[in-house]
């Protein structure tokens, strides 16, 4: 695959710039990352050796084994989803690694060495991530750091969605768009932990066996026939309580003919557009249907700490228990070297599951 060491401008912001002259005294101090000069297509990830980031108070220095890709880096990549305000511009939303050093004030008994994985804002394309200690978790004993890091990005957002938001009941039925995405092979299984009903849509028959074997009840390929009724018809004519929607303006309309009476239907992205054209409000109002909205990157660090204490209780010993009644699905993996051929194979819509960047080689890993 190709190889993208590149040189040329270094533009980063000033948060880079101001660390410069302390952090080039010693190579030691230095980290490889990937960088985006100017917005625009994979070719534009650069891999080049900067400062690493410097823990603050009440945050961890962790060395990334493994980070996992997510749609919100395409966008990031094109110049369209830019990192909170004071956040790192190094693209990458999850990572698993172990702990290198502690930055003052942490609190929570982490040691240097410890495996661990963590929800970041941005900066997981690198060797090195700075981590507010809320936002880590400790890696399932029995998975590797390509499983761990796919899981904080995309079951929380996932478990944010079905608990925090939607609020899913035992015995409802859930219908997951993208149903063989990170989010959505999380979503499935999540759905059927609650006691819920998980059925899916996905754009072949190859995702849709995949997210049956993950537990779901029923799918539908959105390519060849009307997944709301399909939806519909499953349901006997009650439809969806609650619809994971990623996709937005190109189906709302399927979306709200198959919600049921009282239904939730939470919106999470606007992979199918933004613009909405039609009767929307009246069909929604005549459902009683509520629409919710939901991101998860720009959410407060008291918000997100919550989220990881709550999935951590709730969820993340059924990764390490005997029934192994969870699991993380990973597509591919890729070197971060070709961190540019990991973006198109999502660009073009070939995964199913998570797509895995080692950062530290399996080889190194194994020497370690």
């Amino acid at each position: 695959m190709h190889c993208i060491l590149h040189t040329g401008r270094f533009l980063l912001r000033n948060t880079y710039q101001r660390t410069w002259p302390k952090c080039c005294s010693s190579f030691s101090k230095m980290m490889r990352a990937v960088c985006v000069d100017k917005p625009g297509g994979p070719e534009n990830l650069l891999l080049r050796n900067i400062p690493r980031p410097q823990p603050k108070d009440g945050e961890v220095l962790v060395k990334v084994h493994a980070a996992a890709l997510n749609r919100a880096d395409l966008l990031q990549r094109r110049g369209l989803y830019p990192p909170p305000d004071g956040e790192s511009d190094i693209i990458g939303l999850e990572v698993a690694g172990t702990v290198d050093s502690l930055g003052p004030g942490v609190k929570e008994g982490w040691k240097p060495d410890d495996r661990v994985m963590a929800l970041l804002c941005g900066g997981g394309y690198a060797e090195y991530v700075a981590v507010p200690e809320e936002l880590l978790m400790p890696v399932p004993h029995n998975l590797t750091f390509c499983q761990a890091a796919a899981i904080p990005e995309a079951w929380l957002t996932a478990f944010q969605l079905l608990v925090f938001i939607a609020q899913v009941k035992e015995g409802e039925v859930v219908l997951a768009h993208a149903g063989a995405s990170g989010i959505g092979t999380a979503a499935v299984q999540l759905v059927r932990l609650f006691g819920a009903v998980p059925i899916v849509t996905a754009g072949s028959l190859e995702k849709l066996k995949m997210a049956e074997e993950l537990g779901a009840a029923a799918g539908f390929n959105y390519k060849e026939g009307n997944f709301a009724q399909g939806v519909l018809d499953f349901t006997r004519g009650k439809g969806a309580n609650v619809i994971l929607d990623c996709i937005g303006g190109s189906s709302w309309e399927k979306n709200v003919n198959c919600l049921a009476m009282d239904g939730r239907w939470v919106l999470y992205g606007t992979l199918g557009g933004r613009a909405v054209e039609g009767d929307l409000l009246g069909k929604l109002l005549s459902k009683r249907g509520h629409l919710l909205a939901s991101l998860l990157r720009s959410r407060s660090l008291q918000y997100k700490a919550d989220l990881v204490k709550a999935f951590s209780h709730r969820v993340l010993p059924y990764f390490s228990d005997q029934a192994a009644s969870l699991r993380p699905v990973i597509d591919s993996t890729f070197n971060l070297e070709e961190i540019a051929e990991a973006h198109k194979r999502m660009e073009a819509n070939k995964n199913m599951g998570k797509i895995i960047v080692n950062v530290v080689s399996q080889n190194q890993e194994i020497s370690n």
